[in-house]
């Protein structure tokens, strides 16, 4: 039981530690705030490409989660990176690779497409 505890305790502790240490490295926009600036930005749609198809914003590139680590290269280090998923988790973790290989200027969309009120675009 005490094993249990333990391991329900160590958990929380990194959920928590990875909760924090997303918010300090990128910023969540509010979809207006988003609005402002994602036309000047590497707008990316993390989702998969089948969530993709089925909608996303107008003018985003689809580099999901699963393949980000072999497509940085499509991602310039000096202009903002505006991410965006289903409802921000993959969002968070994206953006944690990111800083780590050296990205900065990184931004989310607070609740993720499902959020969204804008344009999209399908197919």
């Amino acid at each position: 039981m005490e094993l249990l505890i333990g391991l329900i305790v160590i958990l929380i502790a990194f959920g928590l530690y990875r909760y924090f240490k997303a918010r300090k490295i990128m910023t969540t926009l509010t979809e207006d705030e988003f609005r402002q600036g994602y036309r000047k930005a590497q707008l990316i749609d993390i989702r998969e490409p089948k969530e993709f198809k089925g909608g996303h914003i107008l003018g985003a590139r689809n580099i999901p989660l699963s393949q980000m680590n072999h497509r940085l290269t499509e991602l310039r280090k000096d202009q903002p990176i505006y991410l965006y998923c289903q409802s921000g988790a993959r969002s968070a973790r994206a953006a944690m690779l990111l800083h780590k290989k050296g990205y900065r200027d990184i931004n989310q969309l607070k609740g993720g497409f499902k959020r969204w009120g804008g344009k999209i675009k399908t197919g």
